[in-house]
């Protein structure tokens, strides 16, 4: 009984240690939209490689050979009947919940913002952007102003809106969220990778100058964006 009670402890620890550490897992949101959408792709292809092929065959099987020909449907029991109508039905309606169980899946990837996230307020007016960050800097998104996040540092913005209904885009990381007056919303990233071709775009049309509301944004790593936040904040 002696040696059983810290062989089972020790199991404990090692479960224990084991749940922090898939906890403490970030996941990617961007990376799963991907393996999502290669989903539905391949999905709908398969299932319109199918109907394609069955349609050419019944065209060819089937076709008249004589213009007063008539054709002449063979005579389903019941049994047949409910078949034919059943098992197509349940095999489509087996692929939607499938589908849309990888689509909650996601949703829920989006809607999880890990504890680490750096958070970053935004204000949306006619026609930009501002960005505050944690320590109080607020960079200006005014004239195509590129903003910058760490790599590798999950990022989070907050956000609302002074005026009108503006929509935050963030096509390079595959998400959006409305920003409304009177109302905080949020999303987040996960930067895992250094780039500077990403952009936010305003994705609802909000005025005249929509099409204007964008800023670059590019994460790049924690040396660079530290001495970018600070000059920043030196000229602000």
């Amino acid at each position: 009984m002696r040696k059983f009670l810290p062989a089972m402890t020790g199991l404990a620890g090692g479960l224990a240690l084991s749940t922090q550490a898939h906890a403490q897992a970030i996941r990617n949101p961007a990376e799963e939209w991907e393996r999502l959408w290669d989903v539905v792709i391949f999905d709908i292809t398969v299932i319109g490689v199918i109907m394609a092929v069955a349609a050419i065959y019944f065209l060819i099987k089937y076709r008249a050979t004589s213009p007063d020909q008539v054709g002449t449907a063979k005579k389903l029991t019941t049994v047949q009947s409910i078949a034919f109508a059943l098992i197509p039905a349940s095999i489509f309606m087996a692929d939607d919940f499938y589908l849309a169980a990888k689509g909650w899946t996601v949703w829920n990837a989006y809607r999880r913002v890990p504890d680490n996230a750096m958070e970053i307020k935004v204000i949306g007016y006619q026609w930009y952007f501002e960005y505050e960050y944690p320590d109080g800097t607020i960079a200006d998104g005014t004239d195509y102003n590129p903003i910058k996040i760490p790599v590798g540092q999950p990022v989070v913005f907050r956000m609302t809106s002074e005026d009108v209904i503006h929509s935050f885009g963030l096509p390079h990381y595959r998400v959006k969220e409305d920003m409304m007056p009177g109302r905080i919303t949020y999303v987040w990233i996960n930067p895992a990778e250094a780039q500077d071709t990403a952009f936010i775009q305003c994705a609802e049309f909000c005025g005249e100058a929509h099409t204007q509301m964008a800023n670059p944004i590019h994460a790049v790593p924690q040396a660079e964006f530290d001495a970018w936040l600070a000059k920043v904040a030196a000229e602000g």
